[in-house]
């Protein structure tokens, strides 16, 4: 049934029947705007009509069943057990219509995709480590609750008021919890959902990279590797090949954050030299 509604998105979104512009929630949540159709569940802004507050507001997919409800409820679960200034807040869960909602923080701002698309922003490499070191501040919390985030991608690492946010845990679990995830799937996705604080790295990974990119311009339209075509020190060659599993990859996070600090300063040093 699932590979139906795959084929057919027009016939799941007509069963999943997203709510409309206007609907009022749980008699207190106005639905203002659908944000996004995930794989589990659908995302709108809202505004809480008691508080005028924005918040987003987040519902199981009727065609994903009983898999949509355990994850939104997975999710829940999560963000319960987390209080950072740079997560969501978890404000409330209800039933609308027989599916399970969430309702949290909204968190306005950029992403990064849209400072280098939007605003013409370029990262050089201490620039690129200096913002992955401030996401893994964020993530270093996540991890000492036990949990993985699992969806580090560049739509949910979120620039607002001079600090990242993190956004979207609908992926979330905990650190060894049995995940729908097996041999036969391709590489990409079982280092991105491996339940192992591994996954979060390598996710990061491709993030530095992006922000890398950013100041790249190609000599030629030879495509090469990534190790070929940035102009990047050993130290952050060597960083990001164990994040991306290329080399024998980080355990945990303390690693990875004393890695970048030394970058860090070895730029600093070489910066003052260079003077």
């Amino acid at each position: 049934m699932n590979r139906l509604f795959e084929r057919h998105p027009f016939i799941a979104r007509w069963i999943d029947r997203p709510h409309r512009s206007g609907d009022v929630l749980s008699g207190r949540y106005e639905v203002m705007k659908e944000l996004g159709m995930g794989s589990y569940g659908i995302a709108y802004q809202g505004r809480d009509c008691d508080t005028g507050q924005l918040v987003v507001i987040k519902q199981a997919r009727r065609t994903k069943g009983e898999d949509g409800r355990r994850l939104l409820q997975r999710e829940a679960d999560v963000l319960a057990r987390l209080r950072h200034p740079q997560i969501p807040l978890l404000h409330d869960m209800f039933i609308e219509g027989g599916q399970p909602h969430l309702v949290m923080d909204y968190i306005d701002g950029q992403t990064v995709e849209e400072q280098i698309f939007e605003c013409g922003i370029t990262y050089t490499e201490r620039a690129a480590f200096q913002l992955l070191l401030d996401v893994l501040d964020v993530v270093r919390y996540i991890h000492a609750f036990g949990i993985v985030h699992r969806d580090l991608r560049i739509p949910n690492i979120i620039w607002r008021h001079g600090t990242v946010a993190i956004i979207d845990f609908g992926l979330a679990c905990r650190t060894g919890e049995s995940i729908d995830v097996h041999d036969g799937d391709p590489l990409e996705k079982r280092l991105r959902r491996e339940p192992h604080p591994r996954s979060d790295f390598y996710a990061l990974g491709h993030f530095t990279l992006f922000l890398l990119y950013s100041a790249y311009e190609p000599a030629n339209e030879d495509e090469k590797s990534w190790e070929e075509e940035l102009d990047l020190s050993s130290k952050a060659r060597a960083i990001l090949r164990k994040m991306l599993q290329l080399d024998a990859p980080y355990d945990c996070v303390d690693e990875l954050i004393a890695d970048i600090r030394q970058l860090l300063a070895e730029n600093d040093l070489t910066q003052v030299g260079a003077l």
